[in-house]
């Protein structure tokens, strides 16, 4: 069972929940930027969690099936066709062997998901099949005419024929743990945070959820030995304007992080879309 990739889309990459634990080695954790949306998706085809499937960016993709499959798309919004005729998204759909499956593009938000019963079956690397972009591990992004396999059916389904799913964010609100080097920043600015506006800017990526608007003030100047980096973490680089880092965000840096957004937080960044409102919320103030 495989399927061939008749469009790829802008930008659609294999993605599971990720490779943790391997920070010391350089290598970030990667996987779905929406993780629920990446579960859900695999929950709604019978496959366990941490099965891989595809996570198209803004335009979608379609695949032609060998043979018949159960699939499901889920995430950012769209249409999906089989073979041109319509079909739901957010819910288990058959696809006969030759048709095509077309995930076309999000009404709303970023990024779908779409799994197909048994999962991607392509080359784990350090135990993860996520394409990680930062660092090229895992499999390059699809192409024209790639054959992709896909493995054995997993376990009988759960019976989940369509579940609710929360929305791509019109307002994006992000909790912020301050620290470690928020005191390099103007008191008065950190504190205007919570009143400031920023907007997700169309240069974010799977590195980094980057904002435009108006530009923090830095007290301390100087460059800041490279130091670990965490999921979520707040860095801001000398244009002054907040970057939330994604799952391919690099292990260490030099700039300096203000403070952490919870991960929990994360899925709606990663469904974000340019021109969205973004406000940061400060969790935690210096004393």
């Amino acid at each position: 069972m495989s399927l061939e990739v008749v469009r790829p889309g802008a930008l659609t990459t294999v993605q599971d929940l990720g490779r943790p634990g391997h920070a010391h080695l350089g290598v970030p954790r990667s996987g779905a930027l929406d993780p629920y949306a990446h579960r859900l998706a695999n929950l709604l085809t019978g496959n366990p969690p941490e099965a891989a499937t595809l996570e198209t960016t803004v335009d979608g993709a379609a695949l032609r099936a060998t043979a018949p499959v159960t699939a499901a798309v889920t995430g950012a919004p769209c249409p999906v066709r089989i073979d041109g005729r319509p079909a739901p998204w957010g819910a288990a759909i058959r696809v006969p062997a030759g048709c095509v499956l077309d995930v076309g593009r999000a009404v709303s938000g970023v990024r779908s998901y779409v799994a197909f019963r048994g999962g991607i079956d392509v080359e784990p690397v350090l135990d993860s099949r996520a394409t990680d972009l930062l660092s090229g591990l895992g499999p390059a992004p699809l192409t024209t005419g790639l054959t992709l396999g896909l493995g054995s059916p997993h376990a009988p389904s759960t019976g989940a024929d369509a579940l609710p799913a929360p929305g791509p964010p019109t307002e994006l609100v992000l909790p912020l743990h301050l620290g470690p080097r928020d005191d390099w920043f103007a008191p008065q600015a950190v504190q205007d945070l919570a009143r400031t506006r920023y907007r997700v800017s169309s240069a974010s990526n799977r590195v980094g959820l980057r904002t435009e608007g108006p530009p923090l003030e830095r007290t301390t100047p100087g460059e800041l030995p490279s130091e670990g980096m965490v999921l979520g973490a707040v860095q801001v680089p000398p244009n002054g304007l907040p970057v939330v880092f994604l799952a391919d965000h690099p292990v260490t840096g030099g700039y300096p992080v203000l403070g952490a957004v919870p991960e929990e937080h994360l899925a709606a960044a990663a469904q974000a879309a340019p021109g969205t409102p973004v406000v940061f919320l400060p969790l935690l103030r210096r004393t």
